[in-house]
């Protein structure tokens, strides 16, 4: 099994604090010869806000040398989950979680927006210290 991200935890009490349920810890991601696993899978209630939603988080720092480094793979990382959670599980929607100052600070460079809205990745916002979702971005 894969090493948790530094903010595993964080983001995990920010979706409990928000009113998810987390369904899986780590959620395992299983086509044809591909075994991968992503970081969270969570449910929200249906009567609450993001009715009956079905979600799986994969959750990344940013913290190496180069954070144009760090989003390649990520994107990468990110649109395999994506393909192979439509192919056996399309009611789940995959979002990367981020660090606010990291969304803030290069999510918002037009060269990386582009890329963002091209590749349709939906981001969860996180502030770390406060464990709480701050934006979710469609």
């Amino acid at each position: 099994m894969p090493a948790k991200d530094i903010y595993h935890n964080a983001v995990k009490n920010a979706l409990l604090k928000d009113g998810w349920t987390i369904t899986a810890d780590p959620y395992f991601i299983k086509y044809e010869d591909a075994e991968l696993y992503a970081d969270l899978a969570a449910e929200k209630p249906i009567a609450a806000q993001r009715q009956g939603q079905k979600i799986v988080v994969e959750i990344k720092s940013f913290v190496g040398r180069s954070l144009m480094y760090d989003f390649h793979g990520a994107l990468g990382q990110y649109m395999v989950y994506r393909n192979l959670i439509q192919l056996t599980e399309p009611e789940y929607k995959l979002y990367l979680a981020i660090d606010d100052l990291v969304y803030k600070n290069f999510f918002q460079r037009k060269s990386i927006q582009v890329i963002t809205n091209e590749n349709k990745l939906l981001l969860m916002v996180v502030e770390m210290e406060k464990e709480e979702i701050v934006q979710w971005i469609n």
